[in-house]
């Protein structure tokens, strides 16, 4: 048990750093083909943020685990929005821009809708399905460049320049470190989950909605603090909006691509939870004070998580 304990910790680190590395050899390689910094940010820097949830589920999916696969990300979205934004606006009030409110709220709302009727019709997601999510997660990025070309043309100009002198054989060997490190840590992570949970008598699906969850959520629960604490509101909002759009779509899409995934009909009570604060989200703009998340509104997204998370032990 103890053991278990300390390589999944091991695991999350490996995780972390593994992410890191091949979020660097990836923008360093980018870099040399004048690709500008804004749509590296937008992209890869965006992506590598939610590695860790993709090694998780698609390990998980492979070795047979399906209820971890769609537990991590169920889980990993509502501490997303309820702990990680939650505790971002209750340090400092969130102000929505006007795309996130208009385009990219209402997307993270609907792809969530539309993960939970793809679960619950037929066995569970199957590779058509994911097609469907991967073919939307291609359409997401392109919305995204689009974005942040038109909102930083001055950037972009001004970035292509830089860093020509990339060592492009580091960045390889950067990648392959990173991607070992993400391998080896999603199998410590769910291999010793799995041990934590028998030893306790737990569920896979508890694991997966609470530990698994809020350890692979670490780099977004990062990110996003940091940028509130220094007073920068858009980026801890897009960090998260944008993270539940990738495990969404490229998560799920790609572990289900690789090996259907059967739904358990218990995950109605975690998707519902995730609907109605997703909503919640959607309407905390028109709600006075406009167009932010104050301090108030935090501390609601806090204790509901805090009630999710009883009520998950209790059952």
């Amino acid at each position: 048990m103890i053991l278990s304990s300390i390589l999944i910790v091991i695991g999350f680190v490996l995780l972390i750093v593994g992410a890191d590395l091949l979020v660097d050899g990836a923008s360093g390689i980018a870099k040399n083909f004048h690709i500008p910094e804004i749509i590296i940010g937008l992209t890869i820097v965006s992506i590598g943020t939610s590695m860790p949830e993709l090694f998780v589920s698609i390990t998980s999916a492979l070795d047979g685990y399906s209820d971890m696969a769609i537990g991590n990300i169920v889980g990993s979205n509502l501490s997303n929005l309820l702990l990680i934004l939650g505790l971002s606006a209750t340090i400092k009030p969130v102000f929505f821009q006007k795309e996130t409110r208009i385009y990219e709220i209402p997307m993270c709302l609907f792809v969530t809708g539309l993960l939970m009727y793809f679960c619950n019709t037929g066995t569970g997601i199957s590779r058509q399905e994911a097609i469907i999510l991967l073919i939307l997660f291609c359409v997401f990025i392109g919305y995204t460049i689009y974005m942040g070309k038109r909102e930083s043309k001055k950037e972009v100009v001004e970035l292509q320049v830089i860093d020509k002198n990339n060592k492009f054989i580091k960045d390889i060997v950067l990648i392959a470190i990173g991607i070992m490190g993400l391998k080896v840590g999603g199998d410590l992570t769910v291999n010793n989950a799995v041990d934590i949970a028998n030893y306790f008598n737990l569920s896979e699906k508890l694991i997966s909605l609470t530990i698994l969850a809020v350890g692979t959520s670490l780099p977004e629960l990062v990110t996003s603090v940091t940028a509130a604490i220094k007073g920068n509101s858009d980026i801890a909002i897009g960090n998260i909006i944008g993270s539940n759009i990738f495990n969404i779509l490229l998560i799920i899409g790609t572990s289900a691509f690789i090996t259907p995934i059967t739904y358990n009909i218990t995950y109605n009570f975690d998707f519902t939870v995730l609907l109605v604060s997703s909503i919640i989200l959607a309407l905390f703009p028109f709600i006075p004070p406009k167009n932010e998340m104050s301090r108030m509104n935090g501390i609601v997204y806090l204790l509901i998580y805090a009630g999710y998370m009883a009520i998950l032990f209790i059952k």
